[in-house]
């Protein structure tokens, strides 16, 4: 029998049965309604990077892959920092991975103070390592490291301040899919093991037939951990915990059509039980888009969309996981990339980078902080607005090519000339931000020409400030007052009723 299709009836095997709403395939599927309206008013989501990578504080995220690779400097690092992999595994860094200061309660408010109206964490990322209590495998933060069941709380402190709940799952890649041929694979330099996170080599760990160590390191046969592992994991998050977004990162397409088919029907016909409307967020083309959101890492889409995407940016310059040297974005930087998807009819998930003992770095804090008192003042912008008949104007233009310019996106310098638009549900408010300190004098949206929006009925600050204004032949032109805009923000909303 085709290996795929014995994948794929081993998932079906795991069906919950044929009476429910949705089937496992992609035509029933395709009648579930991708973005609740909840997620459209929501715009601003909070994630974080935390776990196990975290302790060693280095490079990045990517530490337990590249600390197997003879030809990165994570690996160099490691060496000299712990010794041979063969020696030192990643499983070796599990005790160390302490938590001690993480605080529900306290990360809850700090995400409620910063505006977010999802947030949850990274459920578990490549590494194959749980973050809530599984009883699928050993390696999970309830019975090792903190042991705390850190999804969890975190979901039960969010549902108490009616936040909602997204877990986000990066484990189809943890699979090892090259047991058989990891010879020819070393011989790949910066492309061994594509596929898969850990690299495979006899006497290292990662290719040990150890029981536990096999559930880390995804040694073991394909149907198995298809089966057990990547479909079980997501079981069991759904089961326990009701997430109201389940989030993918790549390599979903490694995973065999019919158990992405099984999961999606398994996590669909349970929030019809629960009577909650839910949201499935991929990359790429990893599940129809008819029934699900596509999602942008550290990108933006440069005009606005008919249906709801999202972007996931970090609210650093570099790695998604806390590393010693992390450099913290500037507030203007995170406001912008907020405004401009909002206005182009996508949902920011911005992620943190905690400490392995659980402390959120105070330089990060303060952007939260920061970003949720102007959410507090101009939150009226943002929150339940949809994109305008023109979404933006100015001359810095959003890259075309996605995840590959993400480092163009991360240099975009706005000017007061740039503005971008959303407006209230039912279109008879719009509101202008300029993404600049302006300077007085006036200021021509040639925005309401192309909308041909004649003359509208008033023009203010968003607080209700006088400005004088006028239509023309080009547009709206504002005369902007002596307006002091601290230069950390650098955004100056407008409120337009038509």
């Amino acid at each position: 029998m085709n290996r795929m299709i014995s994948l794929g009836l081993a998932c079906l095997a795991a069906s919950a049965g044929s009476a429910q709403k949705f089937k496992a395939d992609w035509k029933s599927l395709s009648k579930h309604e991708a973005a609740p309206e909840w997620l459209k008013d929501a715009k601003l989501g909070i994630y974080f990077h935390w776990g196990v990578y975290a302790v060693p504080a280095f490079g990045n995220e990517w530490y337990p892959c590249k600390m197997h690779h003879a030809d990165d400097p994570i690996y160099a690092h490691h060496v000299e920092t712990y010794g041979d992999p063969a020696q030192f595994g990643y499983h070796d860094f599990v005790p160390r991975f302490t938590g001690e200061h993480f605080d529900p309660e306290e990360w809850a408010d700090l995400f409620q103070k910063a505006g977010a109206r999802y947030a949850g964490p990274v459920a578990e990322h490549h590494d194959g390592y749980a973050m809530w209590a599984s009883k699928i495998t050993p390696w999970n933060a309830k019975d090792t490291g903190p042991h705390r069941d850190i999804l969890g709380e975190l979901f039960q402190a969010l549902e108490k301040r009616n936040i909602k709940t997204i877990a986000t799952f990066h484990h189809a890649r943890n699979l090892q899919r090259y047991r058989d041929t990891w010879q020819d694979e070393m011989e790949k330099p910066g492309k061994a093991f594509n596929d898969s996170h850990y690299a495979y080599k006899p006497g290292w760990p990662t290719a040990s037939e150890d029981p536990k160590l096999r559930l880390l390191y995804g040694n073991m046969p394909e149907e198995e951990w298809c089966r057990d592992i990547w479909l079980g994991k997501l079981k069991e998050v759904i089961d326990n915990y009701h997430p109201d977004i389940i989030w993918f990162d790549s390599w979903l397409d490694r995973i065999p059509e019919t158990c992405r088919e099984q999961f999606a029907a398994y996590y669909l016909n349970a929030a019809e039980a629960w009577g909650r409307e839910v949201a499935i967020v991929r990359k790429q083309d990893d599940l129809p888009l008819d029934f699900t959101i596509n999602d942008h890492e550290k990108s933006r889409e440069p005009e606005a969309l008919p249906e709801l995407w999202m972007t996931d940016d970090t609210i650093s310059t570099g790695s998604w996981c806390y590393t010693k040297d992390l450099k913290i974005k500037p507030l203007y930087k995170v406001l912008h990339a907020l405004i401009d998807t909002a206005s182009k009819n996508g949902v920011l998930l911005l992620n943190i980078s905690p400490m392995a003992d659980g402390t959120i770095p105070q330089d990060q804090r303060d952007v939260l902080l920061q970003l949720g008192r102007w959410l507090e003042a101009n939150g009226e912008a943002i929150y339940g607005t949809r994109p305008w008949i023109v979404a933006a104007e100015g001359p810095t233009a959003e890259p075309k090519g996605g995840f590959s310019d993400h480092g163009k996106f991360l240099t975009l310098q706005y000017t007061a000339k740039d503005i971008r638009y959303t407006a209230s549900k039912d279109g008879k408010t719009v509101y202008a931000m300029l993404l600049g300190v302006p300077e007085e004098g006036e200021v021509v949206m040639t925005a309401f020409k192309k909308a041909k929006v004649l003359r509208p009925k008033s023009v203010t600050l968003l607080d209700g400030g006088p400005v004088k204004w006028k239509t023309t032949g080009k547009g709206l032109v504002v005369a902007l007052p002596p307006i002091a805009i601290p230069a950390e923000v650098a955004v100056l909303p407008l409120k337009i009723q038509l």
